[in-house]
């Protein structure tokens, strides 16, 4: 009996060795990939950045000079108007699901549906947005590629709030409303303040997330080659303008897409690590 749970136990450990050892080269390979691509984009990005990456238009093919500044803004009106959109809808819809539906089945229904999209294809929400907005108008527009980006930022939010409220502790909810104070105003002056750091959170994940999608602004925003502000007409935007010169044999348009690359880059890198630290400080009261 004795022999046989120290051979169960050894078996035990064997494949807890094994496992450990397949996770710890995994985690190895991720790393080195990971170093590998932020590193050959730090080495490229630095040596193209200039005052005139934020300062002069796109330029015509084959011309020296120039710069991502009608991209860059571009990118920030669709990235502003998906969080316009997207943050009231998806704080709303994580509320509903945290506060009104617990333990429901429609409840479960729109949370299976959310994560669905979640996990969703961008170019398969860029097509959707092709279909219902760009091709009944005519036209590519940034107002179309806001919406797409929106379709991607509100499961994020939704998931994000649909959490943080479930993690605030029920007694909470029991002592305002014994008070006899609405469920609403419980929602709005409680839950909301107790999960307020972990919400922001997930709006800034969401909008790390966006900030990066080509697929769906190619099928909606496409691209402009000058400066406009025109929501309504096709807008340049930094993940086409990436694409778009890095496929290109001109070597101008190469080093301003590695550093386009380089300052997308950094801006996820600063949202998360800003994401991240608003997450810690909650955690470490």
């Amino acid at each position: 009996m004795a022999s046989s749970s120290t051979s169960l136990y050894r078996r035990r450990q064997l494949g807890s060795l094994i496992a450990l050892t397949l996770c710890g080269i995994a985690t190895a390979l991720g790393l080195v990939f990971l170093i590998w691509i932020i590193w050959t984009t730090l080495l490229h990005g630095l040596a193209a950045l200039s005052p005139a990456l934020i300062t002069e238009m796109t330029p015509p093919p084959g011309e020296d000079g120039g710069g991502l500044a009608n991209a860059f803004m571009g990118s920030l009106l669709m990235v502003f108007l998906a969080v316009v959109i997207g943050t009231p809808i998806g704080v709303l819809a994580g509320t509903f699901l945290s506060e009104f539906s617990r333990g429901k089945k429609l409840g479960e229904t729109i949370r299976f549906v959310n994560d669905i999209l979640l996990s969703a294809p961008s170019i398969i929400i860029g097509l959707f947005v092709y279909e219902l907005i760009v091709r009944p108008t005519g036209r590519f527009s940034g107002f179309a590629g806001g919406i797409a980006l929106a379709f991607i930022f509100v499961p994020v939010v939704v998931r994000t709030t649909d959490e943080m409220l479930r993690l605030v502790p029920d007694v909470m909810r029991e002592a305002a409303l014994s008070l006899g104070i609405p469920r609403w105003k419980v929602t709005v002056n409680v839950l909301y303040r107790s999960a307020s750091t972990g919400i922001l959170t997930g709006i800034l994940l969401a909008i790390a997330r966006i900030s990066g999608e080509t697929a769906p602004l190619l099928f909606t925003a496409l691209n402009n080659q000058y400066w406009s502000l025109d929501m309504t007409q096709p807008m340049a935007n930094i993940p086409v303008v990436i694409f778009q010169f890095a496929m290109s044999p001109y070597e101008q348009w190469q080093n301003l897409a590695w550093a386009g690359a380089f300052v997308m880059t950094a801006f996820v890198l600063i949202l998360s690590v800003v994401s991240r630290s608003f997450l810690n400080r909650k955690g470490g009261k």
